[in-house]
């Protein structure tokens, strides 16, 4: 069977940061989520970006400072000092100077009445209608933390970093009340379902319970870490193991330890302490981790945003995850497809955390276990669900997916230097190759008995109970660090690639078998063809090379790039060749001719992952752009495209060529010029002007505006030709007088223009001294006419 090539490939699907800290609410079922400069409008069930609010056009500095929304209009602050106001179709209606002596820290919206909060310690009530400030209210001091409208009444309560809570009244800006209870700034701030009573935190530690007629603290609740946010859960929930109690007043907590908690307000004690948290502890004491509480009374579901800009959302009831979406992802360093039929990618990013996508939805689950940056990953064939890892940590860890999620169920440690390459066997023979900073090369082996060990491994709940991996060689490979390996695909050869800009080739017991010299920068990656003897490689110096693993010679080497390759994989059974550069480019090589078949660009940066699912029809990059790309195979797609614009350009011909033969020359004419024929139209034109009996004129007239430009175009070809001029001309005229009466206004009037002025000079310039030579000659005739009467009569 003919292997068919690969000849073009489109990003089916870009996946970037949608959420890059600030401000984020939850309005129906999206998220509108915060970056730099747009609002997303993110889809809970698709997990796509489904909208943006903000222009293209703006100048990228002009950064967004925050946004509130309502479910008709959003409002953003923006750096340069403008607030503006979008319709949810992501239309600017309004924009208008705000009058903060800084940014705006917060921003409140209900109807027509917009509140801000700056860094200038004050608080402006602005109407919508007018964009007018209508009251500026003062008493708040330092940066304005916390922002939130009474629930029933016309008043404002506000927070700055003095730790006060201060009630303003709408109507005349006055402070109604102020409650000092806090000893720093406070975070947030909750209203209770009764309407009576409200709650605060801060970074002192504690939960107050306030009544708005006192300013007097009703309870005061230790939580022995510094909250970011409370919320005010329903009347009537229940929680795993608790049952609320309507009397009561309950709020959920996040703060630096990374746990969702439950307080029992009225009663002064916790309730509900989260065990299944997916957020890491704060580094530091005070530190934030989870930094902020979002709960949708519709699907009775709560959202937590973490300081990692990860956004995870639990069922209340039962406090299970149902999805987890990854904001911000930062530089993307390693991407693999496992699961079966590829129905999971595992990507490694800027983070100590694997994050595990499922395919269809994007839905993302975090793998913890990791004390330092994870570098590389590699899936196993015989076991599509099992992963391994290595980090900066110096450790190897294996994953496995079960249908419960998946888990860690080893780890290894023997590396004394970061990890920075991982490979899997290939056939029945179940080992892995690591290598790294340390230089050294380290062949693990797995269990025979792997599957019964997984069975074990899915019912037990103890982490420490993982397969144990044994290190059974280990060699010294190179003189500098270790960039990639690769494993044959009979897994009787190992490959390593160095810094040092050599390859060497090892046996299964890791015995030196040969060095592949010839690149003259340290070698990014390597990788055995699936087919042939040949290993291919990529490095810093541009370029890519075939080595033949029979004699450690180099076969073949390919330049197109001007930037590191630092990634390539081989395609169409080792036919063709996928690299990706650092320049953001990826390029799609013909080995038999050595020649590109396509370059592709979607990426702003260093693309340092690359990864091809298992029947070739996708892969997917990701780089330090912090954007993952699933590109689709459009061979077959072009193909037919390009058949069916064949088999419609023949009809189409016939179709003229009969208008042709039964002297319909308008119909011609139209066809002539969809079909982009300049020839058959000038000849169609002339036979026009030559019948003589409809009129050029009228046929012109015949014309849509968009045949007409098509036909000025054509005129503009043939009036570069003196021989063609005369039609040329005679259709200018035309189409000229249609200018003036403003009937039609071609695109781009002026280029065309610039086009047609010099050769019509040039016409016009023959023309006159053709006919001035014309009136020589007349006079010469008639000079010479009375001396031929003479002779004649002579």
């Amino acid at each position: 069977m003919i292997t068919k090539l690969k000849e073009n490939f489109e990003a089916e699907s870009k996946y970037g940061a949608f959420y890059t800290g600030g401000n984020i609410q939850w309005l129906e079922d999206t998220l509108y989520c915060q970056t730099d400069t747009f609002i997303n409008k993110f889809s809970i069930e698709t997990g796509n970006v489904i909208g943006k609010i903000g222009r293209n056009d703006e100048d990228e500095t002009d950064s967004i400072q925050t946004f509130t929304t309502d479910l008709n209009k959003i409002v953003t602050s923006h750096k340069s000092g403008l607030l503006k106001l979008w319709n949810q179709n992501g239309e600017l209606e309004k924009m208008w100077k705000y009058i903060h002596k800084g940014p705006i820290s917060k921003l409140l919206l209900k109807d027509i009445k917009l509140v801000s909060g700056g860094s200038d310690s004050t608080i402006r009530i602005w109407d919508l209608q007018h964009q007018a400030c209508i009251l500026c209210l003062k008493g708040c001091q330092g940066v304005i933390s916390v922002l939130q409208f009474h629930p029933t009444e016309n008043s404002v309560f506000a927070s700055g970093d003095d730790g006060k809570i201060n009630h303003y009244d709408l109507e005349n800006g006055n402070i109604k009340a102020v409650y000092d209870g806090h000893y720093s700034k406070v975070t947030s701030i909750a209203f209770a379902n009764d309407n009576e009573h409200f709650a605060s935190c801060g970074r002192d530690k504690v939960i107050i319970l306030w009544h708005f007629n006192k300013t007097v603290a009703l309870k005061t609740v230790a939580v022995y870490e510094a909250v970011e946010v409370i919320i005010s859960l329903p009347i009537k929930f229940k929680l795993p193991g608790f049952k609320s109690d309507p009397t009561s007043i309950y709020v959920a907590s996040g703060g630096e330890n990374g746990i969702v908690k439950v307080w029992d307000l009225s009663k002064a004690k916790q309730v509900f302490a989260q065990t299944n948290s997916l957020v890491s502890k704060a580094v530091e004491e005070g530190g934030l981790s989870i930094t902020n509480l979002i709960f949708d009374t519709k699907s009775k579901s709560l959202a937590v945003i973490t300081v990692d800009h990860n956004i995870i959302i639990y069922h209340l009831k039962s406090f299970i995850c149902l999805k987890q979406f990854i904001g911000f992802s930062d530089e993307i360093l390693e991407i693999k497809y496992l699961g079966k039929c590829d129905s999971h990618l595992a990507v490694a990013t800027n983070s100590n955390d694997i994050k595990l996508y499922t395919v269809a939805t994007m839905s993302c689950q975090l793998l913890k276990g990791h004390e330092d940056i994870v570098l590389s990953l590699d899936a196993c064939k015989n076991y599509p669900d099992l992963l391994v890892s290595s980090s900066k940590d110096n450790s190897v860890r294996l994953w496995y997916i079960f249908p419960t999620g998946a888990k860690c169920i080893g780890v290894a440690k023997r590396h004394t230097g970061s990890v920075g390459s991982v490979s899997f066997s290939n056939q029945s023979s179940l080992y892995f190759v690591s290598a790294g900073q340390d230089t050294c090369l380290k062949l693990w082996e797995l269990p025979k008995n792997m599957d019964e060990k997984l069975k074990k491994l899915e019912t037990t709940e103890d982490v420490s109970k993982v397969i144990s991996l044994n290190c059974i060689y280990t060699a010294v490979a190179h003189e500098k660090e270790i960039n990639s390996v690769s494993i044959s695909p009979n897994d009787k050869l190992i490959a390593s690639a160095s810094q040092d800009k050599t390859v060497k080739l090892w046996n299964e017991k890791l015995e030196l078998l040969g060095v592949l010299k010839g690149h003259k920068r340290g070698v990014w990656c390597v990788r055995f063809s699936p087919v042939d003897q040949v290993v291919l490689t990529s490095s810093a110096d541009c370029s890519i090379k075939l080595w033949s693993v029979v004699n450690m010679s180099c076969l073949k080497t390919l330049d197109g790039h001007e930037s590191s390759v630092l990634r390539v994989e081989f395609l169409s059974k080792g036919l063709q060749i996928l690299s990706a550069g650092a320049d953001g480019l990826i390029k799609l090589f013909n080995i038999k001719n050595s020649e590109c078949q396509c370059t592709l660009d979607q990426h702003d940066g260093r693309i340092w992952a690359l990864a091809v699912n298992y029947d070739e029809s996708e892969f997917t990059t990701g780089g330090s752009d912090s954007c993952m790309v699933r590109w689709k195979d459009i061979t077959e797609k072009q193909k037919q495209a390009r058949q069916k614009e064949l088999e419609e350009l023949t009809l189409a011909e016939q179709k003229l060529n009969n208008y042709l033969q039964n002297n319909d020359l308008i119909k011609a004419l139209k066809l002539a010029l969809k079909l982009n024929k300049p020839l058959q139209t000038l000849k169609i034109i002339q036979n026009i002007i030559r019948k003589g009996d409809l009129g050029l004129g009228e046929a012109i007239k015949s014309l849509r505006n968009d045949q007409k430009e098509s036909l000025l175009n054509c005129v503009l070809a043939w009036n570069t030709n003196s021989k063609n001029c005369h039609p040329a001309q005679l259709i200018l005229n035309i189409l000229l007088n249609e200018l003036q009466t403003k009937e039609f206004r071609p695109v781009g009037l002026s280029k065309l223009m610039e086009g047609l002025l010099p050769y019509t000079d040039k016409h016009l310039k023959r023309i006159t001294h053709l006919k001035q030579d014309i009136n020589f000659l007349t006079y010469t005739v008639n000079c010479m006419q009375p001396h031929a009467r003479a002779l004649n009569t002579g």
